[in-house]
């Protein structure tokens, strides 16, 4: 095989299997990049409470299943004798405050290079399909790119 007909099959290969899982690596840049923010989560002591697609996109990333398991539900422990307890256990241990970490800048470093990730992902489905001969055929592989992981997610 030649260098210049080696290099047409590398381009060839890349092209289709870029198009093939584009539809993916958006998936996951974009639910990767909402996550960096907790969007999909509620926290403790907060009001907000996170619309449903956001969870179940956010579950889909991280379980690959749609299906969210039940929350378990802690009833108040009334088992527990009523009796004298411990000095010790009454007072709490004084240990040093350590500073929590400022996560934010990494959280917009990530979140950027999530955008970045699906930016670089459409320019590059644009690309496939301005330079392709075979339109039809960028086309097919596109779209089995997006059905195929839906069929597998409802198998």
């Amino acid at each position: 095989m030649t260098s210049a007909a080696l290099l047409k099959s590398v381009r060839l290969t890349h092209r289709y299997l870029g198009l093939f899982f584009s539809p993916t690596i958006l998936f996951f840049a974009i639910t990767g990049g909402l996550q960096m923010f907790s969007l999909h989560e509620t926290t403790r002591g907060s009001s907000y409470v996170p619309p449903n697609i956001l969870v179940h996109l956010a579950q889909l990333h991280k379980k690959g299943t749609l299906y969210l398991p039940p929350r378990k539900i802690t009833a108040p422990n009334s088992a527990k004798p009523d009796g004298p307890k411990p000095e010790a256990a009454k007072l709490p241990q004084a240990s040093p405050a350590t500073p929590q970490p400022n996560s934010l800048p990494t959280k917009v470093f990530f979140a950027a290079t999530a955008l970045a990730l699906a930016i670089s992902t459409c320019t590059g489905i644009m690309m496939g399909w301005k330079y392709a001969r075979r339109k039809l055929t960028v086309l097919l592989v596109l779209a089995a790119g997006v059905f195929i992981p839906v069929i597998l997610l409802l198998v």
